[in-house]
């Protein structure tokens, strides 16, 4: 078969710096400090897919320079090279023309490593009857569509169950986010479209779900908030990630956290919005800090998307015992397959993460999942 390879080569630059994306806004998370995120998420899955010994069955077709070309050389892997010039940024039209180009080499499948952005400007590049199946490498901040595997490893399993006719395919929903209301602290997500992609089971992302905003559901988020509280020590540091659920243990404490951001909690003040460099300096005890994270709806994600502040190098120094995960039963009821995941990108911490892992569902009242 023949596969279509392309990365974005500044998806999730944004994440870690804190700035929620990285559209229109790089040149800001470059002097932030964001390193490219892309380029190593594409190796991996690159190096997964020379693991499950599928190279020799394949043949790939990919970009110039940094959209492709260089990653495929690093994983030490032969390709055909697209006819198209990149000029030192690439853009959202560099992405288009690939995706026109590789349905003219007839691909069977276009793999692309990038966020909703990009999945965004593929369902804008290809016709009408989108007879192409796409899947999507994560390594965007969000990745609120379904068209992404988990991981890297799972998104070359899906491959290798494609070559071999295992799949079935499916539309799933381009959703994305305004990134400029998200940084405003408001949620506006859309739906865009269909793209038709493998489907292989526990191994694609669910399209993200809004938390239910019913009497009941806040009722009990309520709970879970005071059964936080009362056993948070005051003198403790506490990151808090973001989402309804976690802002409900503020709204008891009497302080407002960013509802769209990752905060620190400590000594009844709160440092709004905070990036990874600022947990890193800010934090002075971490043997008495703690990580408050709620999974994304029906994607049952804890790490790895929305929160990239929090990131491998924090988990590891807060520790998986210092973890607080809080979701209602009714959020639970929605994550498929009833188990929680982490996508950090470091393959160390996803592995410590990895294992049953208690969660918060009301007032003393807890679940243990496996996270996975």
């Amino acid at each position: 078969m023949k596969f279509g390879f392309l990365i974005n080569p500044i998806a999730g630059m944004g994440g870690k710096v804190g700035l929620k994306g990285t559209d229109n806004i790089l040149e800001k998370a470059v002097k932030l400090g964001a390193k490219p995120v892309a380029p190593k998420r594409g190796i991996r899955f690159l190096k997964q897919i020379e693991k499950l010994g599928l190279e020799r069955e394949l043949e790939f077709v990919t970009c110039p320079k940094k959209m492709g070309e260089q990653v495929m050389k690093s994983a030490g892997l032969n390709c055909s090279i697209l006819p198209m010039e990149l000029s030192s940024r690439t853009s959202s039209l560099d992405t288009k023309e690939a995706v026109r180009l590789l349905m003219n080499c007839k691909v069977d499948l276009i793999l692309f490593v990038g966020g909703d952005g990009t999945a965004r400007d593929i369902l804008d590049a290809l016709p009408g009857s989108k007879l192409i199946p796409v899947l999507g490498i994560p390594s965007g901040v969000k990745m609120y569509s379904g068209i992404f595997a988990n991981n890297p490893d799972d998104a070359a399993h899906i491959a290798g169950a494609f070559l071999k006719g295992e799949t079935q395919l499916v539309d799933y929903e381009i959703i994305d986010a305004d990134e400029e209301a998200v940084r405003s602290d408001n949620f506006n997500i859309r739906l865009y479209g269909f793209l038709k992609g493998p489907y292989l089971p526990m191994r694609v992302q669910s399209s993200k779900q809004v938390s239910q905003a019913t009497i009941d559901e806040q009722d009990t988020q309520a709970a879970i908030a005071k059964c936080i509280v009362e056993e948070m020590d005051p003198a403790a540091f506490f990151i808090l990630g973001p989402g309804t659920t976690v802002s409900t243990v503020t709204d008891l404490l009497g302080v407002q956290k960013t509802l769209l951001g990752v905060d620190i909690y400590h000594n009844g003040k709160v440092s709004k919005d905070v990036n990874e460099d600022k947990i890193l300096r800010e934090i002075n005890d971490w043997k008495k800090t703690w990580i408050v994270v709620s999974p994304i709806g029906r994607q049952g994600i804890i790490f790895g998307r929305g929160n990239q502040q929090i990131s491998p190098r924090v988990i590891e120094l807060v520790g998986k015992e210092k973890i607080i995960v809080i979701a209602t039963l009714g959020k639970l009821q929605g994550i498929g397959g009833r188990v929680l995941r982490v996508d950090t990108g470091d393959k160390k911490v996803d592995e410590m993460l990895k294992g049953y892992i208690k969660v918060t569902t009301d007032y003393r009242e807890w679940r243990m999942l496996l996270v996975k």
